[in-house]
């Protein structure tokens, strides 16, 4: 009998106990990947952030808006190519209020400043003479015929059932009242974290209808020529306003998405010690496991030194088994992680892009389950080594 046929002849000696240690790693491992997936997300979500592009915000705080009259001024700093106006809607279906997704009013500018990142999958066609403005994306004719249109995510819209050309309401919060809006276009991200669970529509149907016509802005999406220039251009801008009654601060996109995940607190601290608490209380199973085996087992050790097995082959043998049942399960639970997160597009109810698990955090799984395998078998299996003939033969 080979030395790979005898571990698993000694695995299913108790194959209930077996598979439920299997099971419990498996879970254990699987939650330690979820939890990290998580970290692996907001860390994706500031990589997908561009260091082309800068943001213009209230200096103040985020939820206090700019004047439009900012516009004009930034767009003639040398060196910024395009500016594109964002605002925060914050609306809800009114049929489901629970079911979150971002909204934003966005002017004109914004498509051609992304256009890297997305890409238009499904358009409405627009009626005879009618065309997009130039620059703009030929197939968004429709969109900017119509006031009330607006752009979907492909998963966004897969999930609420909504169909090209279709009418929907929101209930405003931030502004509120009922607002109708009519899908022209469905967006596909070219990069998973750019998310597709978002709306876009026009930033004038918002200041015309929820704004009264007082034009505020919530940021300003700047797209810059060279990236290497972003200091000064961040500077510059910011320096036109520094005196007046809304100064403003500019940064990079990505360093902007970093502050939004900073916004988490010490959450992503609290996760890796909750992963790494599971993955403890894990180990502390699998070595009490291993332990009841080896005390099951002491007068067969005995038997089979008599037999000739030397105490290395005996050590080999446990440590072994041990390895077999958490390498197994840390397999097994990091893989299910990998592949049901991901393909299930979980994304935390919208507050998270669409959840994302990296074969950095697939390996650093199957490493701790190896590790938990060495730790928990190492004991039982210098035991059983070091055990005599005569003290194991006692217990027959």
């Amino acid at each position: 009998m080979s030395f790979l046929s005898l571990v698993l002849v000694n695995l299913g000696r108790n194959k209930l106990r077996t598979i439920l240690t299997l099971l419990s790693v498996t879970v254990a491992l699987f939650l330690f990947c979820s939890l990290e997936g998580v970290l692996d997300t907001l860390a994706e979500s500031i990589r997908v952030g561009s260091e082309t592009r800068l943001v213009t915000r209230n200096k103040i705080s985020l939820v206090f808006p700019i004047p439009i009259a900012y516009r004009q001024r930034i767009q003639a700093v040398p060196g910024i190519r395009r500016v594109g106006i964002q605002n925060w809607f914050g609306g809800q279906d009114p049929k489901d209020p629970r079911a979150f997704f971002a909204q934003f009013g966005v002017d004109p500018e914004i498509y051609p400043i992304y256009a890297r990142d997305i890409e238009l999958v499904g358009y409405t066609p627009a009626p005879a003479g009618i065309s997009a403005p130039a620059g703009q994306d030929p197939k968004l004719a429709a969109y900017f015929a119509d006031q009330t249109a607006c752009i979907v995510g492909q998963d966004l819209m897969e999930k609420h059932g909504w169909k090209l050309g279709q009418s929907i309401a929101l209930e405003g919060t931030i502004y509120p009242g009922s607002w109708p809006f009519t899908i022209r276009g469905v967006y596909r991200a070219k990069n998973k974290a750019f998310g597709e669970q978002t709306m876009l529509f026009h930033w004038k149907y918002l200041d015309q209808k929820g704004m009264g016509g007082q034009s505020w802005v919530g940021i300003y999406v700047l797209d810059i020529a060279d990236p290497g220039r972003a200091g000064d251009i961040a500077h510059e801008v910011d320096a036109m306003f520094e005196n007046s009654g809304t100064a403003t601060r500019t940064e990079t996109e990505r360093a902007f998405q970093a502050g939004f995940v900073s916004m988490y607190g010490n959450i992503p601290f609290a996760l890796r010690v909750i992963g790494l608490a599971v993955a403890f209380s894990i180990l502390l199973i699998a070595a009490n496991t291993m332990m009841m085996a080896f005390r099951e087992r002491t007068s067969e050790i005995g038997v089979m030194k008599t037999l000739g097995f030397e105490d290395g082959t005996v050590f080999k043998l446990v440590l072994a088994e041990a390895a077999i049942i958490t390498l197994g399960g840390g397999v097994l639970g990091s893989l299910l992680a990998k592949f049901a997160i991901e393909r299930s597009k979980f994304n935390a109810g919208g507050m998270l892009p669409p959840m994302q698990v990296h074969w950095e955090t697939v390996l650093t799984g199957i490493g701790i389950a190896l590790l938990i395998g060495a730790v928990s078998g190492i004991l039982p299996a210098w035991q059983a080594a070091k055990l005599t003939i005569v003290n194991a033969l006692r217990r027959v």
